[in-house]
């Protein structure tokens, strides 16, 4: 492929060409993504050391901490590295790499949230069968084809992107290799690539109103308290879902075309969403609070311990 199109590196245009703002903008992404490893670590550490947590609604989201980890790493460091270098390159095998692990762990985050809103629907709408339905072997091959799915996505997606000739254009107006940026630059027909990338994120967001569409309609039966509890718990999850989906489909449910707003909006889902999860679940969520309090106070008492 690099023969092919005569490409051998790629140079960001990036979120800015102002060395001032490329300054703040270093300190203040670089301070985003401490808060997303920190919290998204936080969830992890929560949820495996704390048994009352070890059920099927914690594991995914066990499963969607790692993911925003592994997800803003793949744009984040590169970002943060050229807000302070002279020139912002990539090669053309960097490139392939990034767009093949941003689609990767994207996908596997749309599918994660899906299958949670699944979970979700099971235990508000089948509660006796709950147990059964969401049995442990069964939360292992969701999550399993989850993964596989975004494999299989990130694999055709890259493929269909970088199969393209390029000629020699280099210049990518972004911050990281991402499918409308770097089709603005091939010289051939990109429609196939554009619908494989934007009906994956529609498919699974009607899926997700469908779940929450039979979740309302299943609680006009219930008592105000089970609502409560039922609408708590969805919230967050709903929010998160917002959050991610909302952009996302912006940017990729289109044709190949880019809009000043483009940079801002990835900013958000690639960065600002991941660095949120970790809050949103923890404000709105009891037991998550509970266990990081027992957590917290089982750490004081190991120091006193040693102290002593």
């Amino acid at each position: 492929m690099e023969v092919a199109n005569n490409v051998t590196e790629f140079i960001f245009l990036g979120l800015s060409q102002d060395p001032g703002m490329q300054l703040m903008f270093f300190a203040l992404f670089l301070l985003f993504y401490m808060v997303i490893l920190m919290g998204n670590l936080l969830i992890l550490l929560t949820v495996s050391s704390d048994p009352r947590l070890h059920t099927p609604m914690y594991f995914f989201l066990s499963n969607l901490s790692f993911v925003d980890i592994a997800y803003s790493s793949a744009t984040a460091p590169k970002m943060i590295a050229d807000f302070v270098s002279e020139k912002k390159v990539i090669s053309y095998w960097g490139c392939v790499s990034q767009m093949f692990t941003f689609h990767f762990f994207g996908c596997a985050e749309i599918f994660v949230l899906t299958v949670m809103a699944f979970d979700r629907y099971a235990a508000i709408c089948q509660p006796l069968r709950y147990t059964t339905i969401m049995r442990a072997n069964a939360c292992i091959v969701l999550a399993s084809l989850s993964w596989l799915g975004a494999l299989g996505h990130s694999f055709v997606q890259t493929f269909l992107t970088f199969q393209l000739p390029f000629c020699n254009a280099r210049v990518i107006d972004h911050y990281f290799c991402d499918v409308h940026p770097v089709l603005k630059l091939a010289s051939a027909d990109t429609t196939l690539v554009i619908a494989n990338s934007g009906l994956i994120s529609l498919g699974c967001f009607l899926i997700l109103l469908a779940s929450y569409t039979f979740i309302l309609f299943s609680l006009r039966k219930r008592s105000a308290e089970s609502r409560r509890k039922a609408l708590s718990t969805c919230g967050s999850h709903f929010t998160v879902v917002t959050f991610f989906f909302v952009p996302c489909i912006f940017i990729y449910l289109r044709p190949s075309t880019t809009f000043p707003l483009d940079k801002a909006v990835s900013v958000f889902y690639t960065t600002i969403t991941p660095m949120l999860n970790p809050l949103i679940y923890t404000l709105r969520n009891e037991d998550v609070k509970n266990a990081m309090e027992r957590l917290w106070s089982h750490k004081v008492s190991l120091k006193e311990k040693q102290k002593g």
